[in-house]
């Protein structure tokens, strides 16, 4: 049997995690982060890998080419959620599952931020647990493909 590869994009400031508003992000650091979140794919035999740019264009560049390479998609668009229509539809056309994930409670925060545009064309979205938002969506997506 085939190991299941997913792909966690992480968009513009997710590398700051540690040093950015830690009392709403936390203080683990952006690396050790992304290590568990392959260890815990590893742990349920899943392929993985993490993504990660400041970029639009990169991330929408990175999503077409993931239905060749990838079976889902975890992805943390940062504040690419509220407006980039171009990261929807790249995700819309790619036709592979996707989850969102924001580590911060989106719905506690400025107003902007509780209007995902990706929500709608993903298969859930998980917010507000931190890391573990990460390891949530891989033990559904684990169950589902």
């Amino acid at each position: 049997m085939l190991r299941k590869k997913i792909l966690v994009i992480e968009g513009p400031n997710t590398n700051l995690l540690g040093d950015r508003e830690s009392s709403i992000y936390g203080k683990e650091t952006f690396e050790s982060v992304n290590r568990q979140i392959e260890e815990k794919a590893e742990q349920i035999g899943l392929g993985c890998e993490v993504y990660h740019s400041n970029v639009e264009g990169n991330i929408i560049s990175k999503i077409q080419k993931a239905k060749e390479q990838f079976d889902a998609i975890i992805i943390n668009a940062g504040s690419y959620s509220y407006y980039s229509y171009a990261i929807r539809d790249a995700l819309a056309a790619a036709k592979v599952p996707a989850v969102e994930v924001h580590p911060s409670n989106i719905y506690a925060q400025e107003e902007f931020r509780r209007k995902s545009v990706l929500a709608d064309i993903c298969l859930g979205q998980i917010c507000g647990f931190g890391k573990q938002g990460y390891f949530l969506a891989l033990d559904a997506l684990n169950h589902i493909l």
